[in-house]
């Protein structure tokens, strides 16, 4: 699990800072936070799958059976097999199915239209009708440890929840991939918040979500591919990519079957061969530039990361500008003040694609909206037409 230490670091701060900022704001200790953390995961654990005790231990970040036991004796007065024994855990439980519970109103239709429209055969699958289910091949690197599975998430609008199933394979890194399905869902977002900044102004947009991603890479490689055409075309490359360069895997449906490439495969792919795809000479250098940085650690694209280094570092690659910097810092970084302000579609919603320079009249108008930008231009987009955005040429390096 996570040490005090690592998440200073992460944080880019000193242990002593980090323990002045919790105990200020929260009244414990980082350590005492992060066993808590623990124990709150492997409780979930217990009583929403029938993962083996030893297996949720390990999963939930205790390096031991026995001090994992005696946590949870001093925490809630009872040993873990005494918890499921009481009859918590729900009969249907199987391979890691898990509640996420998530704050209304949500707007599950349109979330999961949004990764329909774009999902790539093999890799995804979304169901934006009754049956409200998403889908996907998974790949997750955990320190020197890669694991590959699947996930399905389906939503249950009269509980508010979210049942995830995962494969077996899955399981020792359960914690990482439902913080990832949160973040990809939006399942945590504050709607009162959110509203209460923005209804005025979007008043049919309340239950939007920003759609997230499960992999920052992935999202990246998505952004560049999706630069100046549609949506469906963009998703033709994206699904010539997959067959090219992603492995096979297996799942229980004919419709996953592949991984998403991971950075170290199109790091080493030549422009040839994604030429071949389709892929024009600019997004080829893009691509293979973005796989070679996130690939060496030069860049990393996951919720926390540093947005104003991130997006920087992002656009001094070749073919990557700032809109497609700040679109994957609203997808990706979870960054819920993004503005891509140079889109030609917020422009249109705005109305002011006659000004003459609409990207700053964009963006004054959107000051009002802060720290929400992010979440009322996806209100802006769904406006115009089916959410697409719109990237100016004008910020696309040459």
């Amino acid at each position: 699990g996570t040490t005090a230490a690592q998440l200073a670091q992460r944080l880019g701060v000193s242990d002593r800072h980090l323990r002045r900022i919790f105990e200020a704001a929260l009244g414990i200790s980082p350590l005492q936070y992060l066993q808590t953390r623990r124990l709150l995961t492997a409780k979930q654990l217990l009583t929403d799958t029938a993962m083996p005790v030893t297996q949720v231990a390990l999963a939930s970040g205790f390096g031991s059976v026995r001090r994992f036991n005696a946590a949870f004796a001093q925490h809630y007065g009872l040993n873990p097999t005494r918890l499921r024994s009481a009859g918590t855990a729900p009969g249907t439980a199987h391979r890691g199915s898990v509640r996420l519970a998530y704050r209304p109103p949500f707007d599950a239709a349109a979330l999961l239209a949004f990764f329909a429209q774009r999902q790539f055969e093999g890799v995804e699958w979304a169901q934006a009708d009754d049956a409200l289910t998403l889908r996907r091949t998974v790949r997750l690197s955990v320190g020197a440890q890669c694991v590959t599975g699947w996930l399905a998430a389906r939503f249950d609008t009269q509980r508010h929840l979210v049942l995830l199933d995962t494969s077996e394979s899955l399981h020792p890194v359960l914690p990482q991939v439902i913080a990832r399905v949160r973040a990809l869902l939006d399942l945590d977002a504050d709607p009162t918040a959110i509203n209460t900044a923005l209804h005025g102004d979007f008043p049919t947009g309340d239950g939007l979500r920003v759609p997230g991603a499960f992999d920052g890479f992935e999202l990246a490689v998505r952004a560049v591919l999706g630069q100046q055409i549609t949506v469906a075309a963009a998703r033709t490359l994206g699904q010539r990519l997959v067959e090219r360069f992603g492995a096979p895997i297996t799942t229980p449906w004919p419709q996953l079957h592949r991984l998403f490439p991971a950075p170290a495969v199109l790091a080493q792919a030549e422009g040839d061969a994604l030429g071949q795809l389709g892929i024009v000479r600019q997004r080829q250098a893009a691509i293979v530039a973005l796989a070679q940085a996130v690939a060496s650690g030069q860049i990393a694209l996951h919720p926390g990361a540093d947005v104003a280094a991130t997006t920087t570092a992002l656009c001094q690659l070749p073919g990557i500008g700032d809109w497609t910097a700040h679109y994957i810092a609203l997808r990706a970084l979870r960054w819920p003040d993004a503005f891509p302000a140079g889109d030609v579609a917020l422009h249109k919603a705005l109305g002011v694609q006659g000004h003459k320079n609409p990207a700053r009249a964009a963006t004054e108008r959107a000051a009002a909206w802060r720290p929400w930008r992010g979440y009322a231009v996806l209100r802006a987009w769904a406006g115009t037409g089916p959410m697409a955005p719109s990237p100016p040429s004008t910020l696309l390096n040459q």
